[in-house]
């Protein structure tokens, strides 16, 4: 089969992600994206390319945890990028006795993109359940997912510390960034553990390339 020229652009793109972020291609997820949804797969790549943190940013209180994904939905919400709701009933004998709700923050035809910045690591928990269900109902095929990666860990150790203005105690940038937090230490051993089950995933690390001074 010849491959496709937007297959062959989204490859390139891909290739110059891979030299500024830590990626991790679970159950050819990668070829999914660059075979059969090229298109989408070179969206995803811009944005990537085009995303970068402040340094003020990390430093401003709680990590700025709202700031962060508010850039990354500011460049996937005009390509067409929209949040999408999957209900799961579950019926016994006709009787409805359980309802689930997964939300996903970025799905554009069949990809799903979500974003963990510092979060508690158990909220990959969910993600992966969500990414899961949504490809048991074929509403997506492939998904991806950003994180830190744990390599930041020796740039938030390298911030120094600052003086809590509610407390006034001194502490440590890199605290605000706990081990028990969401980065790709801890998501790697969970796609292992099949929580995604049959959805291939694109994981995603944040490293030092993208933040900015």
């Amino acid at each position: 089969m010849a491959i496709s020229t937007q297959s062959i652009e989204a490859s390139a793109k891909f290739d110059e992600v891979r030299q500024s972020y830590e990626c991790h291609d679970h159950q050819h997820a990668v070829a999914v994206l660059t075979l059969d949804f090229p298109e989408l797969f070179i969206e995803i790549c811009d944005v990537l390319l085009t995303f970068h943190i402040l340094v003020d940013e990390i430093k401003a209180p709680g990590g700025n945890e709202s700031a962060i994904p508010k850039k990354v939905a500011e460049l996937l919400r005009p390509k067409g990028w929209i949040e999408r709701k999957l209900e799961a009933k579950q019926v016994v004998d006709d009787i409805p006795i359980s309802v689930d709700t997964h939300k996903v923050d970025f799905v554009k035809g069949e990809v799903a993109f979500d974003l963990e910045w510092n979060s508690k690591d158990q909220t990959f928990d969910r993600d992966l359940l969500t990414f899961k269900a949504f490809f048991e109902y074929k509403k997506i095929a492939v998904a991806v997912l950003l994180t830190r990666s744990t390599s930041l860990e020796k740039f938030f150790k390298d911030l120094g510390k600052y003086q809590d203005e509610k407390t006034g105690e001194t502490k440590a940038y890199k605290d605000k960034f706990g081990a028990s937090t969401t980065h790709i230490d801890k998501l790697l051993p969970r796609l292992v553990a099949g929580r995604s089950a049959g959805c291939p995933v694109l994981a995603i690390g944040i490293t030092n390339k993208q933040i900015e001074s």
